[in-house]
Formats: C-alpha cells, sequence, structure tokens
C-alpha cells in the first residue's frame, strides 16, 4: 500500500535529518581516533539516507506517470533536508577520510 503524500513528505524528513545526523557524528567519532566507530557510522547514515532517497525517487516516478501533487512549504523542506543530507555526507567522508590520514 502506497503512503499519502504527507507521510512520504515526513519520510523524507525524518531519514534525511536521521542521516546527517549520523554523518556529524561519524566526524566526531573520527576525530575522537575512532576511525572503525566512524564508518560504522556513516554506513548507517547511508542506509538512512537511502531511505529518504527512496521515498523521493517514488514521488517523482509517481509524478513522471501523471499523479500531480502540490508542491507544499513542507515537500520544499523535505528536498532541503535531502539535499542537506547528501552535502553533508560527501564532506564527512573526506572528513573522516583526512583524520585516517592524520591519526596513522
Amino acid at each position: 500500500m502506497r503512503m499519502d503524500y504527507e507521510t512520504m513528505i515526513m519520510n523524507i524528513i525524518v531519514n534525511a535529518g536521521n542521516a546527517r545526523s549520523k554523518f556529524i557524528e561519524a566526524i566526531r567519532y573520527a576525530k575522537e581516533g575512532d576511525l572503525n566507530k566512524a564508518n560504522e557510522t556513516i554506513a548507517l547514515g547511508k542506509e538512512d539516507l537511502n531511505l529518504a532517497h527512496d521515498v523521493q525517487t517514488e514521488l517523482i516516478q509517481s509524478e513522471a506517470a501523471g499523479d500531480k501533487n502540490e508542491v507544499t512549504l513542507l515537500m520544499v523542506h523535505a528536498q532541503d533536508h535531502l539535499m542537506n543530507a547528501m552535502t553533508v555526507r560527501d564532506f564527512a567522508t573526506e572528513i573522516v577520510e583526512l583524520y585516517a590520514i592524520i591519526k596513522h
């Protein structure tokens, strides 16, 4: 059963927000020297990000098939969360790699 539009939007917000938090947490682990935990936490963040991205993809496919939804401020907010999480993922991955070089 397909989720309703608002539930899908909230799933993007929640999962993208969780992912972003995990990416920031991974940087903190790397800073403390726990590179294994940092990499594990990045992997967990990527799982959350994939959940958010899957919902976004479903919405895009639905729209492409002709099911139009109103673009609301909440949807814009969800997209903002998702893009922010993707950017933080990229930077966190690089920062953890840099800490790996510095710490070893």
